[in-house]
């Protein structure tokens, strides 16, 4: 790791690592304007499936960041990916919001509740009892189930709410059946974003603020990894983890100085 030199491309969390409840971390705008004037490509991660690339690069201006929607790759756009490889055409009930509905109509799939060949759970701020109830019904007899990511909570200005990874919890308890995650920190979601930016694993570097999902995502994708300490990770987490981020640094404030190190003099 220690001798691969300066990254070509960078992997990018969203949130915690670039914005925090909808203010962005000190230094993300230099990061960005950093990564920008350097030629540096990226891609910014996130889990969230809820938002469209053109919704989060909206709500991300109003944070004062200029991040243009091809740089933006969520669970849902994977998710999306994963099963157009696995079952092109198909058929999904889906449990989520804008961002999910529209990346499964834009592979070509078709939403349904009449024996579909997957249900899909994705992040939503208003779960139904009835739309879980009907998950629970379709897996049962047979729906193949995907869910876009693990997080058991998702933050709000209130506090914790369930997210994703407790709902599918609930359904497989119910129901038997475990989901395939597609999200971090399944690689998968990784190597997808690799591809879209038309990156090596050897010259690229994963940037989070999650030990469980960024950077051991980052890790098992071959990645060099830089854990950031701006979102829900502090500096004694770190050892109560069997593995080990390439570096730890404050914030991606961090970063700037050595990427602008990159540009011609």
């Amino acid at each position: 790791m220690a001798n691969r030199g300066a990254p070509l491309s960078w992997l990018c969390d969203m949130d915690g690592v670039l914005v925090h409840e909808g203010t962005a971390v000190r230094g993300a705008d230099e990061f960005v304007r950093a990564l920008t004037k350097t030629d540096r490509s990226f891609l910014v991660l996130t889990n969230n499936s809820m938002y469209t690339p053109r919704d989060l690069a909206a709500r991300l201006a109003d944070a004062g960041l200029d991040i243009p929607v091809g740089a933006l790759w969520t669970s849902a756009l994977a998710t999306g990916q994963f099963l157009d490889s696995q079952r092109p055409g198909g058929t999904a009930f889906v449990v989520g919001e804008a961002g999910l509905t529209t990346a499964l109509h834009d592979i070509g799939y078709t939403l349904t509740d009449r024996d579909p060949d997957y249900v899909v759970l994705g992040e939503t701020r208003t779960y139904s009892f009835e739309a879980i109830t009907k998950a629970i019904r379709l897996v049962s007899a047979g729906a193949r189930f995907i869910a876009t990511n693990p997080d058991a909570v998702g933050p709000s200005a209130e506090g914790a709410l369930p997210a994703t990874g407790s709902v599918a919890a609930l359904i497989r308890h119910a129901t038997g059946i475990d989901p395939y995650f597609v999200g971090k920190p399944n690689p998968l979601m990784v190597r997808e974003g690799l591809n879209v930016l038309g990156a090596h694993s050897e010259t690229t570097v994963m940037v989070g603020d999650r030990m469980d999902t960024d950077v051991v995502a980052g890790i098992e994708a071959g990645l060099e990894t830089i854990l950031v300490l701006s979102g829900v990770t502090q500096p004694q987490d770190v050892e109560r983890f069997p593995y080990r981020p390439t570096r730890v640094v404050a914030s991606v404030a961090d970063l700037v100085g050595e990427i602008e190190q990159l540009l011609p003099r």
